[in-house]
């Protein structure tokens, strides 16, 4: 598919280019994540030792509000945690990097969400989540504040995104990840729905509903950022040194979303979002990686 030259606005997506920072509300996941650094990944059945073991905050809700936060925008953030001591931890990085946690509820009858995550030195990864309180955040929850975009995810109760998406009047993010089934009012509402090429492959043609932006991820390979099946813009990441590609992701979701909102253009967009996918891979841990603004400035200015 060849790519097209189309006339794109924001105001096409319920919401316009801004001057100044935007200010983004995100609906999903925290959880704890333990990361065991491994010679290799087991095959089933198996037990690989020797490992190295380390504790982050991640979920992919939290680590797509931080990434927006350290790339310059208001950021709130809407979650539930367990009461417990794994809650303070989880939240750590959001609190000291200046998330706005005030719709992040505590619930003490379920524990904190926990991430078991396997990391081979060829940063290929193994991950089993314990959702915990992140399957209490139901839709009489939400009060979402004023915002100009909406990022959700797929690791909380999907009834409570459709009623987000539902109540929501601006720009709305759904990143299909990890994959399984959604309304597919979920996917027509979207003005930017984010997958990478495992979700897009499993997702398959029910992304045709799609009326927004579909942006595809292809890991090294770049990514490709689609609307009504023609292509409006594609870009590859910067050359780095892979450590850790666990919030890479996230990122790039958080990258594309801040980036349009800004007004930019699908090309710079694009790029800027790979950029940002790259620099969260050049260190270990999901929210720990996360790139500050400069970092993917400085690795544009590679491209």
């Amino acid at each position: 598919m060849q790519t097209v030259s189309m006339n794109y606005s924001l105001s096409d997506y319920h919401g316009s280019a801004m001057s100044g920072s935007p200010s983004i509300v995100v609906v999903g996941s925290v959880n704890l994540d333990l990361v065991a650094s491994v010679s290799r990944l087991p095959v089933a059945g198996e037990t690989v030792s020797g490992a190295e073991l380390n504790r982050y905050p991640g979920g992919k809700g939290a680590n797509q509000a931080l990434a927006a936060k350290r790339l310059g925008a208001d950021v709130s953030m809407v979650a539930r945690v367990g009461d417990d001591a794994a809650a303070d931890e989880a939240l750590a990085l959001l609190q000291s990097g200046g998330v706005n946690l005030a719709a992040c509820g505590r619930d003490a009858d379920a524990a904190t969400g926990i991430a078991l995550i396997a990391v081979a030195p060829s940063s290929e990864n193994q991950i089993i989540v314990a959702p915990g309180a992140n399957r209490g955040l139901r839709p009489d929850m939400l009060d979402l504040p004023a915002a100009d975009a909406l990022i959700c995810q797929l690791e909380v109760p999907i009834e409570t995104l459709l009623h987000a998406s539902r109540v929501f009047d601006g720009f709305f993010c759904i990143n299909l990840a990890p994959a399984l089934e959604v309304p597919v009012e979920l996917i027509q509402r979207a003005d930017l729905v984010v997958v990478n090429e495992t979700e897009a492959a499993w997702f398959g043609d029910a992304l045709a509903v799609c009326d927004g932006l579909l942006a595809t991820t292809c890991g090294a390979e770049g990514a490709v950022l689609k609307k009504s099946g023609e292509i409006l813009a594609e870009a590859k990441p910067p050359q780095i040194a892979v450590v850790d590609a666990t919030g890479a992701g996230d990122a790039f979701a958080a990258a594309l979303t801040v980036a349009l909102v800004e007004g930019q253009e699908p090309d710079a967009a694009l790029r800027f979002a790979c950029a940002a996918g790259a620099a969260a891979a050049t260190k270990a841990g999901a929210q720990p990686s996360l790139p500050f603004r400069k970092d993917v400035e400085d690795l544009l200015k590679q491209l």
